[in-house]
């Protein structure tokens, strides 16, 4: 297995940490834990009396980030926070964290850079692999045991809804002629075939994107997740999100809003902070992020 890049820096990594507003003796949950980019950063800024809590259910992605957070509290010595790391959905956050007991909470939606460049999780169609897009490999079922076996209206449905793509019968009709579907290559080749060609996007990309937020349960998990976090943060604590495209984006709006209008958040991002020119150009899948940030209002438990 290899190991993360030592200098691998996440998306809006600056502006998330400084949203966070992290202090020393706090107490901060990293909810989507992937190569540990955030969840170190974290770390470095929290002293002994710091506690980090990192989610993430997939065990590849749990193996390195454990590796990565320990490498760095050896580093820091006597001034090393406490870490635990849970191999769980983020989901599962309230069996796991106290009522009111944390002073921040981070989640950095979707694929994360381990799952995407790894052709054997079948995550992209840049190159060959199985049809898998499961974030946890222990459960679940496959994006290939769906495209071969869902009912073609359903697959269509399912395509519409989560990739937001116009053609999705067009595309479903295409898949299920084309079974049995093996490969992500294949399933790539099928798609464009039934999509026309366009400038600045693979014709692929909106299915493939469907598929991953089906098996893995996605936008589920973020309502859910939204849901838990203002029981979970005390008074004053921050709550900071980025979204990647524009269904986990309007879930984050929604919820933000629903709890100004029942006096649990202030917004502290008016509109979605992006990354800028130089961030884009180091790294050209910050070009979609958007986040937000929050903070729980006083007097509210």
């Amino acid at each position: 297995m290899n190991e993360p890049k030592a200098r691998h820096v996440p998306v809006l990594f600056d502006v998330a940490l400084e949203f966070l507003r992290i202090r020393p003796d706090g107490a901060y949950a990293d909810c989507t834990l992937g190569l540990a980019g955030h969840a170190e950063g974290i770390a470095r800024r929290l002293g002994p009396a710091g506690r980090l809590i990192g989610f993430d259910r997939d065990p590849e992605a749990l193996e390195m980030a454990k590796s990565r957070l320990e490498q760095a509290r050896a580093a820091m010595g006597a001034e090393a926070p406490q870490v635990t790391l849970i191999g769980e959905a983020f989901s599962s956050i309230a069996r796991h964290v106290a009522p009111a007991s944390l002073d921040g909470l981070l989640a950095d939606f979707g694929v994360s850079s381990l799952q995407f460049d790894r052709a054997q999780r079948g995550f992209s169609f840049q190159a060959d692999g199985p049809v898998d897009m499961r974030m946890d490999t222990r459960t679940g079922v496959t994006a290939g045991q769906v495209v071969n076996e869902m009912d073609e209206r359903e697959l269509a449905n399912l395509i519409y809804e989560y990739g937001e793509e116009r053609r999705s019968r067009t595309v479903a009709r295409a898949i299920v002629r084309g079974r049995p579907v093996t490969s992500t290559s294949q399933l790539a080749r099928i798609v464009a075939s039934a999509v026309p060609p366009m400038k600045h996007l693979h014709p692929a990309t909106r299915t493939f994107q469907a598929l991953r937020m089906y098996v893995n349960r996605e936008l589920e998990e973020i309502k859910a997740l939204l849901e838990a976090a203002p029981k979970l943060l005390k008074p004053s604590a921050r709550l900071v999100v980025i979204s990647f495209h524009s269904l986990e984006d309007r879930i984050a709006k929604d919820s933000l809003r629903q709890g100004v209008q029942q006096g649990i958040w202030n917004v502290l991002t008016r509109k979605p902070v992006t990354a800028n020119e130089e961030e884009i150009e180091k790294n050209p899948r910050s070009r979609s992020a958007k986040l937000r940030a929050a903070e729980k209002m006083k007097g509210r438990e």
